[in-house]
């Protein structure tokens, strides 16, 4: 069950004021994922489909470094010496928890400093907000190893966030991109020091977390449904969502809250 007394065995939880927190805590390797790793977040990030008690989520990295990315010990050489079915099997598996991360239905928040390159860039990509420390350096690597950019969703979801000719850059070359690049891009919501870097990302997660969260969970499930719509079926269904949420007591609330002339305390129903 997912709530604070939820016990990974591969990072660190916390849950608190209604956020919680996933902290990657290998911070001598630069915090990157293993197979175990990997099927875990996948797992958490299914769970929390069905936690109530969490309303908003914030990814971490310990020490100094978001993610480094897949072990090279632990995931790299073993790559080398599997079969096709069991390579299948693994990438598969990392597409899983991109999946997980678009489907639970709260709003996610990477606090990104550091290193954060590989699969750890991807998680960034599929945060639904990130914040990064001034410096962060991001680096989609995957050609420096030997492969494509077209990993765990990188061709079709970087170029929505930051254009089609950076993201072909970025995923040809490896190269790093700096935070700068990052906020002006659009990959990065807001650049903080690194010492401020958690508060703030909490902060923007708290927020989060009081406001109207059906319809947050609403709001992201049709940024992701309406990638592969018409104009004119986005609108159909967000007229169908939204009188969906005209129905909830949260938006009775802002209204009896406007009349009173008093700020709205969302409950999430």
């Amino acid at each position: 069950m997912i709530d604070e007394n939820y016990a990974p065995k591969h990072f660190r939880w916390s849950l608190a004021d209604r956020v919680a927190t996933i902290t990657l805590a290998r911070s001598e390797r630069k915090n990157p994922l293993t197979f175990d790793s990997y099927a875990e977040l996948r797992d958490t990030f299914r769970a929390l489909t069905h936690a109530p008690a969490v309303k908003a989520v914030v990814l971490a990295g310990e020490g100094g470094n978001f993610c480094s990315g897949g072990d090279v010990h632990d995931i790299i050489g073993p790559l080398t010496r599997m079969d096709v079915d069991g390579l299948l099997n693994f990438t598969r598996m990392t597409g899983d928890l991109v999946r997980a991360m678009r489907a639970c239905p709260q709003p996610i928040v990477a606090a990104v400093d550091g290193t954060c390159a590989g699969a750890g860039a991807i998680l960034a990509m599929v945060s639904d907000i990130r914040i990064a420390a001034a410096n962060a350096r991001t680096s989609f690597l995957f050609v420096r190893v030997g492969l494509a950019g077209c990993d765990m969703g990188a061709c079709a979801i970087l170029p929505r966030l930051i254009g089609h000719g950076r993201a072909s850059e970025l995923l040809f070359t490896g190269r790093a991109m700096s935070a700068e690049e990052g906020e002006r891009w659009g990959f990065y919501s807001r650049i903080v020091t690194a010492n401020a870097l958690r508060d703030e990302a909490t902060g923007v997660a708290r927020e989060l977390a009081t406001g109207p969260t059906f319809a947050h969970a609403m709001t992201k499930q049709m940024l992701n449904r309406e990638w592969s719509m018409s104009i004119d079926d986005a609108l159909e269904a967000e007229a169908q969502a939204q009188a969906i949420c005209m129905q909830t007591e949260d938006f009775r609330r802002a209204y009896r809250a406007f009349v009173e002339k008093a700020k709205p305390k969302f409950e999430g129903d």
